[in-house]
Protein backbone atom coordinates (compact mmCIF):
# COMPACT_ATOMS: atom_id res chain seq x y z
CA UNK A 1 0.00 0.00 0.00
CA UNK A 2 1.31 3.15 -0.82
CA UNK A 3 2.10 5.60 1.83
CA UNK A 4 2.80 9.50 2.33
CA UNK A 5 1.58 9.05 6.21
CA UNK A 6 3.00 13.10 6.92
CA UNK A 7 0.69 14.27 3.74
CA UNK A 8 -1.38 17.36 5.05
CA UNK A 9 -4.35 15.68 3.48
CA UNK A 10 -3.57 11.89 3.63
CA UNK A 11 -6.24 10.12 1.68
CA UNK A 12 -7.63 6.89 0.83
CA UNK A 13 -8.08 6.13 -2.60
CA UNK A 14 -9.40 3.26 -4.69
CA UNK A 15 -7.15 3.10 -7.36
CA UNK A 16 -9.11 0.50 -9.09
CA UNK A 17 -10.37 -3.48 -8.14
CA UNK A 18 -8.05 -4.59 -5.06
CA UNK A 19 -5.63 -1.51 -5.30
CA UNK A 20 -6.40 0.66 -2.35
CA UNK A 21 -3.41 3.13 -1.22
CA UNK A 22 -3.24 6.07 0.90
CA UNK A 23 -1.91 9.15 -0.88
CA UNK A 24 -1.71 13.16 -0.47
CA UNK A 25 -4.67 15.15 -2.07
CA UNK A 26 -5.47 18.67 -2.28
CA UNK A 27 -7.56 20.13 0.89
CA UNK A 28 -10.66 21.13 -0.63
CA UNK A 29 -12.42 24.60 -0.40
CA UNK A 30 -16.22 24.68 1.08
CA UNK A 31 -18.40 25.92 -1.45
CA UNK A 32 -21.78 27.50 -1.22
CA UNK A 33 -24.03 26.12 1.72
CA UNK A 34 -20.82 23.57 2.45
CA UNK A 35 -18.53 23.02 5.45
CA UNK A 36 -15.00 21.84 5.34
CA UNK A 37 -14.70 19.52 8.23
CA UNK A 38 -11.09 17.99 9.52
CA UNK A 39 -12.40 14.25 9.44
CA UNK A 40 -12.48 12.26 12.91
CA UNK A 41 -14.07 8.86 12.49
CA UNK A 42 -14.68 6.73 9.54
CA UNK A 43 -16.40 3.36 10.02
CA UNK A 44 -15.64 0.73 7.21
CA UNK A 45 -18.69 -0.68 6.06
CA UNK A 46 -19.26 -4.11 3.66
CA UNK A 47 -19.68 -1.72 0.81
CA UNK A 48 -16.07 -0.08 1.06
CA UNK A 49 -14.82 -3.33 1.11
CA UNK A 50 -16.85 -4.91 -1.39
CA UNK A 51 -15.83 -1.63 -4.04
CA UNK A 52 -12.34 -2.74 -2.62
CA UNK A 53 -12.59 -6.56 -3.39
CA UNK A 54 -15.51 -6.69 -6.36
CA UNK A 55 -14.95 -3.13 -8.34
CA UNK A 56 -19.09 -2.90 -8.60
CA UNK A 57 -22.43 -3.28 -6.62
CA UNK A 58 -24.94 -3.64 -9.09
CA UNK A 59 -24.90 -0.75 -11.28
CA UNK A 60 -22.55 1.35 -9.52
CA UNK A 61 -19.18 0.01 -10.98
CA UNK A 62 -15.93 1.43 -10.39
CA UNK A 63 -14.82 3.27 -13.66
CA UNK A 64 -12.24 6.18 -11.63
CA UNK A 65 -10.40 6.04 -8.90
CA UNK A 66 -12.35 7.12 -5.94
CA UNK A 67 -11.99 8.08 -2.50
CA UNK A 68 -13.85 5.40 -0.20
CA UNK A 69 -15.79 5.92 3.21
CA UNK A 70 -19.04 7.11 4.21
CA UNK A 71 -19.68 6.64 7.76
CA UNK A 72 -18.43 9.66 9.02
CA UNK A 73 -17.83 12.37 11.98
CA UNK A 74 -15.70 15.41 11.53
CA UNK A 75 -15.01 18.83 13.04
CA UNK A 76 -16.17 21.81 10.99
CA UNK A 77 -12.86 23.98 10.25
CA UNK A 78 -14.43 26.14 8.02
CA UNK A 79 -17.55 27.66 6.64
CA UNK A 80 -18.59 28.09 2.92
CA UNK A 81 -20.93 30.88 2.03
CA UNK A 82 -24.17 31.34 3.33
CA UNK A 83 -23.68 28.64 6.15
CA UNK A 84 -25.33 29.62 9.12
CA UNK A 85 -26.55 26.23 11.34
CA UNK A 86 -22.75 25.38 11.88
CA UNK A 87 -20.00 27.26 13.22
CA UNK A 88 -16.18 26.34 13.24
CA UNK A 89 -15.57 23.96 15.77
CA UNK A 90 -19.04 22.16 16.18
CA UNK A 91 -18.57 18.39 16.08
CA UNK A 92 -20.82 16.94 13.36
CA UNK A 93 -21.97 14.10 12.26
CA UNK A 94 -22.31 13.45 7.75
CA UNK A 95 -25.00 12.03 6.45
CA UNK A 96 -23.12 10.86 3.57
CA UNK A 97 -26.37 11.65 0.79
CA UNK A 98 -26.88 14.35 -0.79
CA UNK A 99 -30.13 14.59 -2.68
CA UNK A 100 -31.27 17.49 -5.39
CA UNK A 101 -33.85 18.76 -3.00
CA UNK A 102 -35.90 19.49 -6.36
CA UNK A 103 -37.61 16.93 -7.41
CA UNK A 104 -41.05 15.10 -6.71
CA UNK A 105 -39.23 12.41 -4.20
CA UNK A 106 -37.70 14.93 -2.71
CA UNK A 107 -40.45 17.06 -2.36
CA UNK A 108 -42.50 14.47 -0.58
CA UNK A 109 -40.08 13.76 1.81
CA UNK A 110 -38.62 10.50 -0.01
CA UNK A 111 -35.12 11.78 -0.96
CA UNK A 112 -33.45 8.58 -0.65
CA UNK A 113 -34.86 8.00 -4.05
CA UNK A 114 -34.00 11.07 -5.86
CA UNK A 115 -32.19 10.10 -9.28
CA UNK A 116 -29.37 13.30 -8.43
CA UNK A 117 -28.50 11.51 -5.50
CA UNK A 118 -24.73 12.49 -4.72
CA UNK A 119 -23.48 9.77 -2.10
CA UNK A 120 -20.26 9.28 -0.53
CA UNK A 121 -18.43 6.45 -1.97
CA UNK A 122 -20.76 5.63 -4.49
CA UNK A 123 -18.71 5.63 -7.82
CA UNK A 124 -18.09 8.03 -9.09
CA UNK A 125 -18.35 9.89 -6.07
CA UNK A 126 -16.02 10.69 -3.56
CA UNK A 127 -15.94 9.61 0.27
CA UNK A 128 -14.90 10.80 3.12
CA UNK A 129 -11.82 8.67 4.47
CA UNK A 130 -9.31 11.59 4.32
CA UNK A 131 -7.98 14.20 7.14
CA UNK A 132 -10.00 17.65 5.37
CA UNK A 133 -13.47 16.83 3.14
CA UNK A 134 -15.62 19.40 2.29
CA UNK A 135 -19.96 18.13 2.36
CA UNK A 136 -23.36 20.01 2.81
CA UNK A 137 -24.55 21.48 5.95
CA UNK A 138 -27.40 21.04 5.98
CA UNK A 139 -26.45 17.32 5.75
CA UNK A 140 -24.47 17.72 8.63
CA UNK A 141 -25.48 16.78 12.36
CA UNK A 142 -24.42 18.87 15.16
CA UNK A 143 -23.48 16.50 17.77
CA UNK A 144 -24.23 16.85 22.01
CA UNK A 145 -21.09 17.20 24.01
CA UNK A 146 -21.53 13.38 25.33
CA UNK A 147 -22.10 11.89 22.01
CA UNK A 148 -18.54 10.58 20.80
CA UNK A 149 -17.21 10.58 17.29
CA UNK A 150 -17.27 7.39 16.98
CA UNK A 151 -20.99 7.22 18.03
CA UNK A 152 -20.98 10.16 15.36
CA UNK A 153 -19.70 7.60 12.72
CA UNK A 154 -22.06 5.04 13.65
CA UNK A 155 -24.93 7.10 13.11
CA UNK A 156 -24.76 6.37 9.54
CA UNK A 157 -25.19 2.15 9.99
CA UNK A 158 -27.82 3.41 12.67
CA UNK A 159 -29.91 4.95 10.37
CA UNK A 160 -30.28 2.01 8.51
CA UNK A 161 -31.90 0.23 10.75
CA UNK A 162 -34.14 3.07 11.91
CA UNK A 163 -35.39 2.99 8.07
CA UNK A 164 -35.93 -0.56 7.66
CA UNK A 165 -37.99 -0.55 11.75
CA UNK A 166 -39.57 2.34 9.95
CA UNK A 167 -40.67 0.38 6.82
CA UNK A 168 -41.50 -2.78 8.71
CA UNK A 169 -43.96 -1.16 11.50
CA UNK A 170 -42.06 -1.99 13.97
CA UNK A 171 -43.89 -0.66 17.25
CA UNK A 172 -44.65 -1.65 20.96
CA UNK A 173 -45.52 -5.13 21.62
CA UNK A 174 -43.91 -6.11 18.16
CA UNK A 175 -42.48 -9.75 17.76
CA UNK A 176 -39.52 -9.21 15.62
CA UNK A 177 -37.31 -11.43 13.23
CA UNK A 178 -33.52 -10.42 12.08
CA UNK A 179 -32.24 -12.39 9.75
CA UNK A 180 -28.32 -11.67 10.08
CA UNK A 181 -26.11 -10.80 12.66
CA UNK A 182 -23.59 -8.36 11.15
CA UNK A 183 -23.48 -4.72 11.86
CA UNK A 184 -26.59 -4.05 10.10
CA UNK A 185 -28.92 -6.73 11.75
CA UNK A 186 -27.37 -5.91 15.13
CA UNK A 187 -28.32 -2.10 14.72
CA UNK A 188 -31.61 -3.58 13.35
CA UNK A 189 -31.97 -5.22 16.38
CA UNK A 190 -30.96 -2.19 18.61
CA UNK A 191 -33.65 0.02 17.15
CA UNK A 192 -36.21 -2.73 17.50
CA UNK A 193 -35.67 -3.07 20.84
CA UNK A 194 -35.73 0.51 21.47
CA UNK A 195 -39.19 1.23 19.16
CA UNK A 196 -40.63 -1.40 22.03
CA UNK A 197 -40.30 -4.89 20.31
CA UNK A 198 -41.41 -7.04 22.63
CA UNK A 199 -39.93 -10.05 21.51
CA UNK A 200 -36.77 -9.84 19.21
CA UNK A 201 -35.16 -13.11 17.55
CA UNK A 202 -32.13 -13.19 15.69
CA UNK A 203 -30.50 -15.60 12.80
CA UNK A 204 -27.36 -16.25 11.89
CA UNK A 205 -24.36 -18.99 10.94
CA UNK A 206 -21.47 -17.79 13.15
CA UNK A 207 -22.19 -18.09 16.87
CA UNK A 208 -19.72 -15.13 17.74
CA UNK A 209 -22.08 -13.11 16.49
CA UNK A 210 -25.03 -14.63 17.88
CA UNK A 211 -23.18 -14.13 21.23
CA UNK A 212 -22.87 -10.33 20.90
CA UNK A 213 -26.72 -10.16 19.39
CA UNK A 214 -27.38 -11.90 22.92
CA UNK A 215 -25.42 -9.47 24.78
CA UNK A 216 -27.02 -5.96 22.72
CA UNK A 217 -30.32 -7.72 23.96
CA UNK A 218 -31.85 -10.19 21.80
CA UNK A 219 -34.12 -12.42 23.18
CA UNK A 220 -33.42 -15.34 20.81
CA UNK A 221 -30.32 -16.34 18.95
CA UNK A 222 -30.79 -19.06 16.42
CA UNK A 223 -28.08 -20.48 14.63
CA UNK A 224 -28.60 -21.36 11.15
CA UNK A 225 -27.89 -24.78 10.42
CA UNK A 226 -29.96 -26.33 7.10
CA UNK A 227 -30.29 -24.74 4.05
CA UNK A 228 -33.81 -26.29 4.18
CA UNK A 229 -36.04 -23.16 4.61
CA UNK A 230 -39.27 -24.52 5.56
CA UNK A 231 -37.58 -26.53 8.57
CA UNK A 232 -35.50 -23.20 9.41
CA UNK A 233 -38.72 -21.42 9.76
CA UNK A 234 -40.16 -24.32 11.49
CA UNK A 235 -37.31 -23.79 13.87
CA UNK A 236 -37.57 -19.81 14.28
CA UNK A 237 -41.39 -20.17 15.29
CA UNK A 238 -41.01 -23.07 17.88
CA UNK A 239 -38.19 -20.55 19.48
CA UNK A 240 -39.86 -17.38 19.00
CA UNK A 241 -43.06 -19.59 20.56
CA UNK A 242 -44.83 -17.09 17.58
CA UNK A 243 -44.16 -16.20 13.69
CA UNK A 244 -42.89 -12.75 13.59
CA UNK A 245 -44.76 -9.78 12.86
CA UNK A 246 -41.98 -8.27 11.60
CA UNK A 247 -38.98 -9.92 9.56
CA UNK A 248 -36.06 -7.91 9.03
CA UNK A 249 -33.95 -9.60 6.28
CA UNK A 250 -30.38 -8.14 6.43
CA UNK A 251 -28.18 -10.77 4.86
CA UNK A 252 -28.67 -11.22 1.38
CA UNK A 253 -28.58 -14.96 0.88
CA UNK A 254 -31.56 -16.30 -0.98
CA UNK A 255 -31.79 -19.10 1.28
CA UNK A 256 -32.77 -16.55 4.40
CA UNK A 257 -34.72 -14.67 2.36
CA UNK A 258 -36.64 -17.81 1.39
CA UNK A 259 -36.76 -18.52 5.44
CA UNK A 260 -38.06 -15.16 6.05
CA UNK A 261 -40.59 -15.47 3.94
CA UNK A 262 -41.76 -18.85 5.77
CA UNK A 263 -41.41 -17.48 8.98
CA UNK A 264 -43.39 -14.49 9.29
CA UNK A 265 -46.77 -14.31 10.37
CA UNK A 266 -49.79 -14.35 7.94
CA UNK A 267 -50.85 -10.51 7.59
CA UNK A 268 -47.15 -9.27 8.61
CA UNK A 269 -44.40 -7.82 6.65
CA UNK A 270 -40.99 -8.31 5.70
CA UNK A 271 -38.36 -5.58 5.09
CA UNK A 272 -35.56 -6.57 2.62
CA UNK A 273 -31.95 -4.88 4.18
CA UNK A 274 -29.46 -7.33 2.64
CA UNK A 275 -28.33 -7.33 -0.90
CA UNK A 276 -27.45 -10.65 -2.46
CA UNK A 277 -27.51 -11.86 -6.26
CA UNK A 278 -29.75 -9.45 -8.23
CA UNK A 279 -32.37 -12.48 -9.14
CA UNK A 280 -33.16 -14.90 -6.83
CA UNK A 281 -35.84 -17.62 -6.24
CA UNK A 282 -38.61 -17.08 -3.47
CA UNK A 283 -41.59 -18.86 -2.41
CA UNK A 284 -43.66 -15.72 -4.00
CA UNK A 285 -46.85 -17.35 -3.82
CA UNK A 286 -46.83 -18.63 0.19
CA UNK A 287 -46.20 -14.56 0.60
CA UNK A 288 -49.52 -13.95 -1.89
CA UNK A 289 -52.03 -16.03 0.00
CA UNK A 290 -50.69 -15.62 3.64
CA UNK A 291 -50.94 -11.48 2.56
CA UNK A 292 -47.34 -11.17 3.63
CA UNK A 293 -46.00 -7.74 2.48
CA UNK A 294 -42.63 -7.82 1.12
CA UNK A 295 -40.94 -4.11 1.20
CA UNK A 296 -37.48 -3.03 0.17
CA UNK A 297 -35.35 -0.43 2.05
CA UNK A 298 -32.77 1.99 -0.04
CA UNK A 299 -30.59 3.18 2.62
CA UNK A 300 -32.88 5.56 4.13
CA UNK A 301 -34.54 8.68 4.59
CA UNK A 302 -34.71 11.15 7.71
CA UNK A 303 -33.25 9.13 9.94
CA UNK A 304 -30.16 11.00 11.28
CA UNK A 305 -31.94 12.66 13.69
CA UNK A 306 -34.12 9.97 15.44
CA UNK A 307 -30.71 7.99 15.43
CA UNK A 308 -28.52 10.64 17.00
CA UNK A 309 -31.30 11.28 19.65
CA UNK A 310 -31.56 7.65 20.30
CA UNK A 311 -28.05 8.03 21.04
CA UNK A 312 -28.15 10.51 22.76
CA UNK A 313 -30.49 9.45 25.24
CA UNK A 314 -29.05 6.51 26.24
CA UNK A 315 -31.73 4.44 24.88
CA UNK A 316 -29.33 3.35 22.10
CA UNK A 317 -25.63 1.95 23.11
CA UNK A 318 -23.89 1.52 20.04
CA UNK A 319 -20.04 1.92 21.44
CA UNK A 320 -20.18 -2.30 21.52
CA UNK A 321 -20.15 -2.42 17.87
CA UNK A 322 -16.90 -1.34 17.32
CA UNK A 323 -14.51 -3.82 17.53
CA UNK A 324 -11.37 -2.19 16.48
CA UNK A 325 -9.61 0.76 15.95
CA UNK A 326 -7.03 1.76 13.10
CA UNK A 327 -5.54 4.93 12.53
CA UNK A 328 -5.93 6.80 8.93
CA UNK A 329 -1.92 5.13 8.05
CA UNK A 330 -3.36 1.88 8.57
CA UNK A 331 -6.09 1.84 6.33
CA UNK A 332 -5.39 -1.33 4.15
CA UNK A 333 -4.80 -3.13 7.71
CA UNK A 334 -8.01 -2.34 8.92
CA UNK A 335 -9.79 -2.90 5.51
CA UNK A 336 -8.31 -6.38 5.82
CA UNK A 337 -9.82 -7.10 9.17
CA UNK A 338 -13.02 -6.22 8.20
CA UNK A 339 -13.30 -8.00 4.96
CA UNK A 340 -11.64 -11.31 7.68
CA UNK A 341 -13.36 -10.62 10.48
CA UNK A 342 -10.52 -11.45 12.21
CA UNK A 343 -10.48 -11.17 15.63
CA UNK A 344 -14.23 -11.24 16.27
CA UNK A 345 -14.64 -7.94 14.05
CA UNK A 346 -17.57 -6.70 13.74
CA UNK A 347 -16.89 -2.41 13.13
CA UNK A 348 -14.01 -1.42 12.41
CA UNK A 349 -13.29 2.20 13.14
CA UNK A 350 -10.28 4.42 11.64
CA UNK A 351 -9.31 7.64 13.18
CA UNK A 352 -8.32 9.99 10.06
CA UNK A 353 -6.59 12.55 13.51
CA UNK A 354 -4.24 9.72 14.18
Amino acid sequence: MASSSEGANLTAVLKKKGELVLEDTPIPQPGKNEVQLRMQAVGICGSDVHYWQNGAIGDFVLRAPMIVGHEASGVVSALGEGVTNLKVGDRVAVEPGVPCRMCGFCKEGRYNLCHEMVFCATPPVDGSLRRFYCHAADFCYKLPDHVTMEEGALLEPLSVGVHACNRGGVCLGSNVLICGAGPIGLVSLLTAKAMGAAVVAITDIAENRLEVAKKLGANHTIKIDSKDSREMAKKIKATMGCQPDVTVECSGAPSSVQTAIFSTKSGGVLVLVGLGPAEITIPIVDAAVREVDIRGIFRYVNCYPTALSMIASGRVDVKPLVTHHFPLSKTLEAFETSRTGAGGAIKVMIHCNQ
